[in-house]
């Protein structure tokens, strides 16, 4: 391999490593048009293992929109990023797929609307499957799959005995 071909392989992960972390960014920031730029155009995310939908980019932007005014506050970690590079019709490196473990705290929105403390009450984990394509525009995701393995939330209080 030559010192070229593997500038361009060292270029091409750090492209798609940007794109999984512009993800998060967007989703914890509630960025649903920079989340839609993160899609190709017959991009398509699958979030039911996590209590979802699946479907093209502009339902789930619409949905996620929707979902995360309950959480005020929410992080994406994403981790262990296992990058692949595949071939699209001959041409070598068009196709990235990339596996990464996410942990996710957030924090539930109060019923008063009063929210002082920023420590999480909700907390999941999983992995991410993440498909990309190389366009003009760069690489951009083509299949997001969340496959949520656990969750946390808050500890029910027992009821007040009333004499």
């Amino acid at each position: 391999m030559t010192q070229r071909v593997e500038l361009a392989i060292v270029m091409d992960r750090l492209a798609v490593d940007e794109v999984i972390t512009e993800y998060a960014v967007a989703v914890d920031d509630g960025d649903w048009e920079a989340y839609r730029k993160l899609f190709a155009p017959n991009g398509r995310a699958d979030y039911r293992s996590a209590g979802g939908i699946e479907g093209n980019v502009e339902e789930i932007a619409g949905w996620l929109a929707e979902s995360m005014r309950l959480f005020p506050m929410r992080q994406h970690l994403i981790v262990n990023r296992r990058i692949r590079f595949g071939a699209l019709d001959q041409n070598t490196d068009d196709t990235a797929r990339v596996q990464a473990d996410y942990v996710n705290p957030m924090r539930f929105t109060k019923e008063d609307g009063s929210d002082t403390s920023t420590a999480p009450d909700f907390v999941c984990g999983g992995r991410y499957e993440f498909g990309l394509l190389r366009t003009y525009d760069g690489w951009r995701l083509t299949e997001v799959v969340v496959a949520e393995k656990w969750r946390r939330l808050p500890e029910r209080r027992p009821e007040a005995v009333i004499n």
